[in-house]
């Protein structure tokens, strides 16, 4: 894509990403291998680089966050209905973890209730926000590696 800036590729992955519901959010694992789970992205895909995964302070992921936040995303897109595959998207950046209701509150969405049925009050339950450095995207003829920030 000549003469492209980030803005424009951010806007790109943002329209990708409203009909991607899941990512799979990458961390190291504490014998340095790579895990890999599927997170909502609760459908906040106004995207300028952070992202919002809800889930349990007691689980494994957040383990490995707090050992190392470096952290992947990786999405793909539907395929297309002329048989090609949908976007690609890869996403590195650094994770942390919140415990502020007042956030929760900010990214929060009622289908969320399926895993937290207190809602923002749900015992146990952390927001990772995941700052992206970099951003990758194969699209068709379409692509860019990019920095971010």
């Amino acid at each position: 894509m000549a003469d492209t800036t980030q803005n424009d590729h951010l806007s790109h992955i943002a329209e990708a990403m409203k009909d991607i519901d899941f990512v799979m959010l990458n961390t190291h694992t504490k014998d340095g291998q790579i895990g890999a789970r599927p997170m909502s992205n609760n459908r906040q895909v106004d995207y300028d680089g952070d992202s919002y995964y809800f889930t349990w302070e007691d689980c494994l992921m957040v383990d490995d966050i707090k050992r190392d936040p470096k952290v992947g995303l990786s999405l793909q897109g539907a395929q297309r209905d002329n048989g090609a595959p949908g976007v690609f998207i890869s996403i590195e950046g650094t994770a942390q973890i919140v415990r502020d209701k007042t956030q929760f509150a900010q990214h929060w969405v009622d289908e969320l209730e399926r895993w937290f049925e207190d809602g923002i009050d749900t015992q146990g339950m952390v927001m990772l926000h995941v700052k992206a450095s970099r951003a990758a995207y194969w699209d068709g003829e379409e692509e860019a590696d990019f920095d971010i920030g």
